[in-house]
């Protein structure tokens, strides 16, 4: 599942609904994030496919993004289970992005 987030209730339900979640906070202004999203859309076609993410435009939805604790763009949240494991913000590499999530995935998929 891909999908938009613009609200704490919506967040909630997808990150309760899933067993794999990757949260991308992002915000059109920000060359680095334009430019990693399809990176990350891609790792997680190729490497997770049972793994849902979901987006969060944090320009538009600044008081979304605050009360996660995202103050910086672009930042990554996993969830596993509903329970955030681990989050990466400002420079991101794909291959320890991708080592990380690998960890869970594979205890709770494998």
């Amino acid at each position: 599942m891909k999908a938009s987030i613009h609200s704490q209730a919506d967040l909630e339900q997808v990150s309760k609904g899933s067993p794999a979640l990757l949260i991308y906070f992002y915000n059109d202004s920000c060359a680095p994030c334009v430019a990693l999203r399809p990176k990350v859309e891609a790792m997680i076609s190729e490497n997770f496919p049972k793994m849902d993410h979901s987006y969060i435009n944090a320009a538009q939805f600044p008081e979304l993004a605050a009360s996660n604790g995202v103050f910086a763009s672009p930042t990554i949240v996993v969830f596993f289970d509903g329970r955030e494991n681990f989050r990466v913000s400002k420079y991101i590499s794909i291959d320890e992005l991708a080592g990380r999530i690998g960890r869970y995935y594979g205890m709770l998929f494998e």
